[in-house]
């Protein structure tokens, strides 16, 4: 996302999450706990122009997404999303439907790394967004569902059709989309879909010390790695290795890659400045 911004003004708070940004690292939380969080139209909205803010920022450098109370999300508010869209023309539902995968999109193409702290259900959009973040760390009480077919829509929403194959692989999407059951932490590592296990409500403490690991990392090397693991998915061999190459010589005139070889030769840990 450019860094470029026009007239619009900072958003200084946000009606439907809360945020907190401390020394590079951006901790969001989707706060309805008395509806296990579910999403409304506000919220969508409120993520996908947070995320645009962040990243035309540049001040973050690893974001964590979780949710208040007992759960992650429980995917979209059956009355406010739900009993609304009954009313709605083609051009609006449209419309609505385009909202919720531009939030997707903001999640996969922001230059820092997403971590979902999942505990609880995730369930319909919110096991969406967890499935969109680069890593997902939850504890042994998270439950995914992808509950679309069972409100007589298709389990392709979000594009969770194009990213579930290519994290669990086409048969476990295919059961997990076509039946919308729900998958226990356990089986959720089994399949490949969690990054890591914890104990007990650990979810929210290893994700923060992933965050923190990764902010201090070497912001732009990161940033690359997740462009490329997004584009190189519908690639060719021939393309994806250009690209990598054209991606390393950018990446090899950078400061970070002459502060490791400065750091090296010293004896010292590298400090880097994610440029």
């Amino acid at each position: 996302m450019s860094p470029f911004i026009g007239s619009a003004p900072r958003t200084e708070q946000w009606r439907h999450l809360s945020l907190v940004v401390e020394d590079g690292v951006a901790t969001v939380t989707l706060a309805r706990p008395e509806k296990l969080n579910a999403l409304t139209f506000g919220a969508y909205a409120d993520l996908r122009d947070l995320l645009a803010e962040l990243s035309r920022e540049r001040a973050v450098r690893a974001l964590v997404l979780g949710g208040e109370g007992r759960g992650f999300c429980s995917g979209g508010d059956v009355d406010e999303i739900i009993g609304a869209t009954l009313s709605m023309d083609t051009a609006q539902l449209l419309d609505f439907n385009r909202m919720t995968g531009q939030v997707v999109r903001a999640i996969r193409e922001c230059p820092f790394p997403v971590i979902a702290a999942v505990h609880g259900v995730a369930a319909g959009a919110g096991a969406v967004l967890a499935l969109a973040a680069d890593f997902r760390i939850a504890d042994p009480s998270a439950r995914f569902a992808f509950l679309f077919t069972r409100v007589g829509l298709s389990g392709g929403d979000m594009g969770a059709a194009y990213l579930l194959p290519r994290v669990v692989g086409l048969g476990h999407a295919t059961r997990l989309l076509m039946l919308g059951e729900p998958v226990r932490a356990a089986e959720a590592e089994r399949i490949g879909l969690l990054s890591e296990l914890t104990e007990e409500g650990g979810a929210d403490t290893r994700a923060a010390e992933l965050a923190r690991r990764l902010a201090d990392g070497p912001a732009l090397a990161h940033a690359q790695t997740k462009a490329l693991l997004t584009a190189e998915l519908d690639m060719p061999l021939a393309a994806s290795v250009e690209l990598d190459a054209a991606t390393q010589a950018l990446l090899m005139n950078g400061e970070d890659y002459a502060e490791f070889h400065a750091a090296f030769t010293a004896k010292r840990p590298p400090k880097w400045r994610g440029r």
